[in-house]
């Protein structure tokens, strides 16, 4: 669903453009952020604690996008910079998912 160059992974750009327009759907008051209310579940309040830097209750897209990238790289072990099916159905794979649907 989110591999547009249809190569049987998922890259870290494939998984940011993902977000990106997720986040845009979810910040239902245009605001250009996302609060826990928005977030809906995607992340616990100990996380969204942990990648709000400014400590505003909120995250930017840039806030969103670095937690993105945090989450693909522990669902990439071998370090190849793509996700395949398999390490999308491990744990960190599953929490990555969340931030992209």
């Amino acid at each position: 669903m989110f591999d547009s160059d249809n190569d049987g992974t998922l890259d870290l750009a494939e998984t940011k453009k993902a977000a990106s327009a997720l986040f845009a759907k979810l910040d239902r008051d245009h605001d250009g952020t996302l609060d826990r209310r928005e977030l809906a579940g995607r992340l616990t309040a100990r996380e969204l604690a942990a990648a709000d830097p400014d400590h505003d209750g909120t995250l930017t897209l840039d806030e969103y996008l670095a937690v993105v990238e945090q989450r693909f790289n522990a669902a990439d072990p071998d370090k190849d910079g793509t996700l395949e099916a398999k390490e999308l159905k491990s744990r960190a794979g599953r929490a990555l998912l969340r931030l992209l649907q």
